[in-house]
Parts: C-alpha cells; structure tokens; sequence
C-alpha cells in the first residue's frame, strides 16, 4: 500500500511539472561555474566572504544545501554537467593534464560519440555560447567549438594566468572561436563583458549561455597583481594570498550581480534560468564550511558545493531545498525546459531539477563519485583503483581503493563525517557496497584505459 502511495504521490508530482513547465515556452538558461568554490565561501552560506550579489541571488531565488559536483576536481565534473552522465561514459575519469607529456593531455571529450546539450538545444532554435574555461580536451577534435556552441571565448586549460592568459605550462591560452586572440584584460572581467554582450545581442530568441569562471582557482591574482607567467612575468614578490583571494571572489560575485542586471535590463527576468554552482569543493584559500575534506576528496568538503537558482516569477524567493541533487541534473533540465529530444534510448544519469525549483515533494536519490584518471608512481603510469563514494538518503558510504577499508556516515546527524558508524550497521554497509559495485561494472569499461591491480604498471 505504502509503496502505491508513493507512486501516486510521484505521477501526480510528474503532472503537476508538465503542466507548469508547459506554460513556461523556451526560457533562456544560464549556467555560471566557479572553480574551486568551496560550500563555505558565500555569505548565504555563513561563509566569511562577502559576497553581496550572490547572497542577493540567493534571497531572489532557491537555495540548495545539499548539492554535489559530479567530481571531486576539474574536467570530470565539466564532462559530467556537459553530457548529463557520469563522466566516466565519456572516457573522463580524471584531470586532463595540461603537460603534453603526460598520456591524461590526450584524453578529452569526443563530439563525435556523445550526446550534449549544446547540440540538442541548438534543434531548437536556441543560440548557445561558451565564455570562460573549457578543460575537456586540448586537442584539435575535443575544441568546445564541435560541441554546439555558437561562441567560444575562454580557454582551454585547467587554469591561465588572469592577466596574461598564459596556462600553467607557459603556454598561451586565450581563444576566440577556434583561433587565439590577445585580448586584453582580467579573466573574469573578459568573461563578464562577453556574457553581457551575448545576452544583450540575443535578447530577442531563446538562448543557452555556459558562463565558466577560472575564479577562484589559482594562480591568486585580483585585477592589479603582477603577471606570473609568460614572456612578461616578473619576479614573484610576496603577497598575502589569502587577501588576494578576497579580491578573486569579490570579482567572480560582480560578475554574477552584471550577468542578472543585463538579464534584468534586457527585460528577460521572467524567461530566464539562472543556475550558480562550482565545479568541486574548495582548494586551499576557499572554504568547506563545517564539510570535512576540500577539493580531490571524497568527503562532503570535496564535492558538496554551493547552488543557487534565480528565475523571479517561476522560483519562489527565498526558498530552501534539502533535495539530494548534482551537476549532472542541469543537463536533464536544460533538456526539459527547452524542449530538446534526446536520441531513443539514450538515457541520462541526472534527472530533471524542475520539481525541485518548483517546490514540489523531494525525491529520493542515489549518488556516485569515483577518484580515477591516469598517474604517474616511480615514473611509470598507472591507472590505478582509487577511492569511491556513494549517497544513499542520510547515508554516504566512503570506500577505499580495492574495497579494503569501508565507512558509514549517518549525514543527518554528522555533517563533518567524523563518526564511523559501519560496525553498528553492516546491512546497511552491504546494500550500499554492492549497489557501488554495480555501478562501478557499469562504468569502467567505458574508460580509454583498464584499471590495473594494485602496485603494478600499466603500459605505455
């Protein structure tokens, strides 16, 4: 009986989705992604940044506190949101390395093989633009331009310098469609002045605009700090990181509060989506909150990150969810609310965030993450096992590499993750693990390379 009561509960939620998202005709979707932006950065968040127009989003829109990056670093998580899948079925288990040198420069995500939402907006009369970092191959065949996106201007890498535009690897990395342009001026700002130009150029047709920050990854530089890299570098002189970061964020928030002004003054407040998230938990200088773990980890601190969705008239104001969701569900409600068709059985690993922003009834959910990619141990590569993570409701299980150490949380009363309870619940631990095992036998063999057994070398 109860289980029929769910199910009615769910096709009636289902109902009442349609028939809103039906009188909603095309709205324009904007998607902004932080790098490295950690759950305890934002003032709305009780962070110690300020942070004023994010926490004015906020206020205007829907808070999410318990939403998660697909990945625990970079280009996984890109792969995710861009495909609406796990990362892994797109052959990213991990950073694409910037080093030519390193086997992980070659990987990347094939236009060729998998399905997008750029492309799939695009049948539907959407303009759809890039601005900002890509990190998702740097070979010629992965370039964002094959993708569907009708403009690119951003940058290939993990990271560039915010004033020079020079990657990690003193390579020159700012490009304007398929060619690079020396253009001057600080990264987020650039990002900033193309985002506003598009909305305001395509203000009268649907458009799907992908705003990703290189805030507030490193290299530390605000708007007036020195180069430092490529042919105009100079000695590094000691700085207060630390402050400088401030600086780094109270950009990256500018740049939201002008993106929602020129929505606003391009009068396109009622028919726009605005999504805000980062791409994995904090690095050194941002922070977790009360999250255990930062950025690369499989705790909360590595992947729970913030989310705030603003669209006046449609998202309640300041309104709060505890739904369980991910990067992977932008996709699925980027392909809901325009009206794209996916190709027959192709089906996504995210669901559809429209419920959820409309208030209806939380659903339950299942979460994965996975620690992977390619490395290098005594100079040999290897792809190795790594550690994985699952949600459940209240429970995360955490497992480390070959299953030889399992935990338990129970969420709801230990956000911080510092309570091991698996002893007190093996049934619990066995339903989760071989729901993980399952998973994983669905995964890997999608990757470009076949996990070796502990301590040996994969080869070259």
């Amino acid at each position: 009986m109860k289980t029929l009561i769910v199910f009615c509960i769910a096709v009636f939620s289902l109902a009442q989705t349609q028939a809103k998202v039906s009188d909603l005709h095309k709205p324009n979707i904007i998607v902004i992604m932080a790098d490295d932006l950690g759950y305890g950065d934002l003032g709305i968040y009780k962070g110690v940044q300020s942070t004023p127009n994010l926490d004015k989003m906020a206020r205007e829109g829907m808070r999410f506190f318990d939403f998660h990056s697909s990945g625990t670093v970079c280009s996984p998580t890109r792969a995710g949101l861009l495909t609406g899948r796990y990362q892994q079925k797109a052959g990213v288990d991990g950073v694409i390395n910037a080093n030519a040198s390193h086997p992980a420069h070659s990987l990347g995500v094939d236009p060729q093989t998998q399905i997008t939402f750029p492309k799939l907006v695009k049948t539907q009369g959407y303009a759809t633009a890039l601005f900002g970092k890509w990190h998702l191959g740097y070979r010629q065949r992965f370039h964002p331009m094959h993708f569907g996106f009708d403009r690119f201007v951003g940058f290939l890498s993990g990271n560039i310098d915010y004033i020079s535009h020079y990657d990690r690897m003193e390579k020159f990395d700012w490009w304007h469609n398929t060619e690079k342009v020396v253009e001057e001026g600080y990264t987020t700002q650039l990002i900033t002045k193309h985002a506003v130009e598009f909305i305001e150029k395509n203000k009268n047709k649907p458009f799907v605009l992908y705003v990703s920050h290189a805030a507030v990854h490193s290299p530390m530089q605000g708007p007036n700090s020195q180069i430092l890299r490529g042919p105009n570098k100079k000695k590094i002189k000691k700085v207060d990181e630390q402050k400088v970061y401030s600086e780094v964020i109270a950009e990256l928030d500018k740049s939201v509060g002008q993106i929602i002004t020129a929505v606003e003054q391009a009068g396109l407040s009622e028919s726009t989506l605005i999504l805000f998230t980062s791409d994995n938990g904090p690095m050194k200088y941002s922070s977790a909150g009360p999250l255990r773990g930062q950025k690369g980890s499989l705790y909360e601190g590595g992947h729970r990150v913030p989310m705030i969705a603003w669209w006046p008239g449609v998202v309640a104001s300041n309104s709060v969810t505890e739904q369980l969701a991910s990067t992977l569900d932008i996709m699925p409600t980027i392909v809901s609310l325009t009206g794209a068709k996916l190709p027959d059985n192709h089906r996504l690993d995210g669901v559809d965030l429209m419920p959820t922003l409309l208030g209806l009834a939380p659903v339950d959910r299942v979460l994965f993450w996975r620690k992977g990619g390619l490395h290098f141990h005594s100079k040999k590569l290897i792809a190795q096992d790594s550690e994985k993570a699952m949600r459940k409701g209240k429970w995360k299980l955490v497992i480390s590499p070959y299953y030889e150490q399992i935990s338990l949380y129970d969420l709801s009363a230990d956000i911080s993750e510092q309570d091991d309870v698996a002893q007190k619940h093996p049934q619990i631990v066995a339903q989760l693990t071989a729901r993980m095992k399952a998973w994983e036998e669905k995964i890997l063999p999608y990757l470009p390379y076949k996990i070796q057994p502990q301590n040996t070398n994969m080869e070259q």
